[in-house]
């Protein structure tokens, strides 16, 4: 159970604890505040505390610490925490840069749209749309028209129960849409956990890669990324066996996403992918109920800890018709929107939607209301 974390308990931290730091109440004019304030990365957000978190065997304790305080708090902790906790600070202040996708530079100082277009019969929502090449190949151009700075494909849905397709299926699927639409100038990302399709994607010009197990599903994904050199979304799944929604059991739902993600981030830098090329993603719906979902985007923020991009796919979600009498999934716009623009609000620099124009429309408006913040 949560409890209040007051300074004198950090000198009684076992060695197991592990700490957390998410940035806390944001301000909309930071040039008020001096030093009193942090930037998330090189993002239009500031805050001026940190929801400070220390897990302790079934324990959680919590605390809020205005920013300029975290210093004596870390000043109380034991090596290990304190450690960890200036290494989770700097990692937020850390500038993101740019994702550089071919002849494409996307920028991440305000959120980005990846558009997804599933060349698939049977995904949850527009299963069997894009099945047609060339419907497929007009689609990805439309959503590049429209605002999409990437164009996700896929060729083999995820959803609950979805059969396991073999990998010559799935690069049957995808290779013409990828080639056909990197000739014609879009940055495109793979979907896919197998290393054979990565690799003939890669060869026909996509230019990131994005895998629902992070590199877990596939032995030899991990090699296949570090080889290319190309940025790779580690998305939290429960599983990585061909069900990835299985086994959705968590102790504390933010934090044990958030430890399966830096493990993998580890992982990934150890065998030779750079740190600046992982982007990371909560795994919306994935494995986890309506609760653990929404305390997800309600707790994005921590995500930045880690020190790279975040990526947030809530598009027509199963959370969106619990939440709204079961509407279906092509009647879940409204609620696409909210959850995607409550994630740009709280620092995602990468939302992978349907619904590319809607949702371009709302983050011009998001983006309008930052700037009037920021200038008024």
């Amino acid at each position: 159970m949560f409890q209040p974390l007051i300074k004198p308990d950090l000198g009684g931290a076992s060695s197991d604890a592990r700490i957390y730091l998410r940035p806390a109440c944001l301000i909309d004019r930071p040039h008020e505040f001096d030093d009193a304030c942090l930037r998330i990365a090189d993002t239009m957000l500031w805050f001026a505390a940190w929801h400070v978190s220390v897990r302790d065997k079934d324990a959680v304790k919590s605390a809020i610490v205005l920013v300029p305080e975290l210093d004596d708090w870390i000043a109380a902790m034991p090596d290990a925490l304190a450690e960890a906790a200036a290494a989770q600070r700097a990692a937020t202040q850390r500038p993101r840069g740019t994702l550089q996708l071919g002849e494409r530079t996307i920028r991440l100082g305000e959120p980005q749209l990846m558009g997804i277009l599933n060349v698939t019969p049977d995904s949850f929502s527009d299963g069997g749309k894009h099945v047609d090449q060339a419907a497929a190949i007009d689609a990805g151009f439309a959503m590049g028209m429209a605002g999409a700075a990437i164009v996700d494909v896929g060729g083999e849905s995820t959803r609950p129960g979805a059969p396991l397709i073999w990998e010559g299926d799935e690069i049957q699927r995808v290779e013409g849409v990828v080639a056909a639409l990197a000739k014609g100038g879009v940055a495109v990302s793979i979907d896919t956990r197998k290393a054979a399709v990565m690799e003939a994607a890669l060869a026909a010009g996509a230019a990131i890669v994005n895998d629902i197990s992070a590199l877990r599903y596939d032995e030899r994904a991990i090699e296949v990324v570090a080889n290319a050199g190309c940025p790779v979304v580690l998305m939290h799944a429960p599983s990585a066996k061909s069900d990835p929604h299985e086994g959705g059991s968590y102790a504390h739902i933010l934090f044990d996403v958030y430890d399966m993600l830096a493990e993998r981030i580890a992982a990934c830098s150890a065998a030779g992918i750079a740190r600046e090329r992982i982007i990371v993603d909560p795994g919306i719906g994935f494995g986890k109920g309506v609760a653990d979902n929404l305390a997800l985007v309600n707790g994005l923020a921590l995500f930045h800890t880690l020190g790279c991009p975040v990526l947030v796919g809530a598009s027509r979600k199963r959370m969106i018709g619990a939440l709204d009498n079961e509407a279906a999934a092509d009647a879940r716009l409204g609620g696409s929107i909210a959850l995607h623009y409550q994630a740009a609000g709280q620092g995602a620099q990468l939302l992978r939607v349907h619904d590319v124009a809607e949702t371009r429309q709302a983050l011009r408006i998001w983006r309008g209301l930052r700037d009037a913040a920021l200038t008024a």
